[in-house]
């Protein structure tokens, strides 16, 4: 026996309120943005012979492709929110999209050791001034996106709380795809920072190698990054979510029944079908003969986060 809500519905209301449509309309700003300013560095970092400048620059152009498949995972969510196919919501679209971005990520760490290695064995002269304010200019700009993304994630943050009522898990209810456009954000204001600080090494005592050294530093912290979002954003795509806190509340309400002692709990399933959102399917084996799957739903009721629940009973009057 089996029952639950309806998770189409629930997606289109839940997903797409204004959480969601405040992190699409920032994403995009932030897509067009990035694209006009990775023309500027790069232009400016060839014209000046600047690795710090032009690596930003490239730097920023994956992370323009990766923000503008983080504003097109929105439009492709909310497109198809009612299509009856995506059985739980398409709310792994938004999530693939991140895991994607995370790929592009280590392929830009890989890109930064590349020319920064090449100019530390072939140096080459620097139009320091010139590079400089471009590095500053690009550092300003990833600050004004950052403030943009920000402002979205706070907004869906809070509108997010209005269906938890206390039961949210901190940590685990991130928008991971505003999550991934945030950090490629971050990691060209960090490239840009590191930029303007190997310039002014190279400019004020000749240290024209700290250029692509920093090029090197900052491709570790962006491969580091990359990382934990690929972790973050595969866990959802795998479904293991079977250690996370929801699940032990899941046994503590079938241990609390009134017929526990008559009721065992012989199968669970538990995997994650939105930002804070989880479904369920259990198993129960029981020889109390007036036991119903309603009961175990408005049980599970307490806990909002559980939005679809299927249950199945197996009634022994001998065990």
């Amino acid at each position: 026996m089996s029952a639950g809500h309806d998770l189409s519905r629930w997606a289109h209301r839940h997903q797409y309120g204004t959480g969601n449509a405040a992190a699409e309309r920032g994403t995009r700003l932030v897509m067009w943005i990035t694209i006009a300013t990775m023309l500027v560095e790069i232009v400016a970092g060839w014209w000046f012979n600047s690795m710090a400048v032009l690596a930003d620059g490239w730097h920023m152009s994956s992370h323009a492709l990766a923000i503008g498949l983080s504003a097109f995972a929105y439009s492709a969510s909310r497109k198809y929110a009612d299509d009856p196919r995506f059985a739980f919501g398409t709310w792994k679209i938004e999530v693939l999209a991140s895991y994607t971005s995370a790929i592009v990520l280590l392929g830009v760490a890989g890109a930064m050791v590349f020319g920064s290695l090449e100019r530390l064995w072939s140096p080459q002269p620097i139009h320091y001034a010139e590079a400089m304010g471009v590095a500053v200019f690009g550092l300003l700009v990833n600050l004004v996106c950052a403030l943009i993304l920000g402002g979205a994630h706070d907004h869906g943050h809070d509108h997010g709380h209005d269906h938890t009522h206390g039961h949210s898990h901190d940590g685990h209810h991130h928008d991971l795809n505003l999550k991934a456009a945030y950090i490629h954000v971050i990691t060209d204001a960090l490239t840009s920072v590191l930029a303007i600080a190997a310039l002014a090494g190279g400019w004020l005592w000749g240290w024209a190698w700290l250029d692509p050294a920093t090029g090197l530093v900052g491709a570790v912290l962006v491969a580091l990054w990359a990382k934990n979002l690929i972790v973050q954003s595969g866990r959802v795509l795998l479904d293991r979510e079977m250690d996370h806190p929801v699940v032990d509340e899941i046994r503590e309400v079938i241990a609390a029944l009134p017929t526990s002692g008559k009721t065992q709990l012989t199968d669970l399933h538990v995997w994650r079908v939105g930002n804070g959102a989880y479904a369920c399917a259990l198993s129960l084996l029981t020889h109390d003969a007036d036991l119903t799957p309603l009961q175990i739903r408005q049980a599970l009721g307490v806990h909002e986060e559980i939005m679809h629940v299927t249950v199945e009973i197996h009634r022994c009057d001998i065990c």
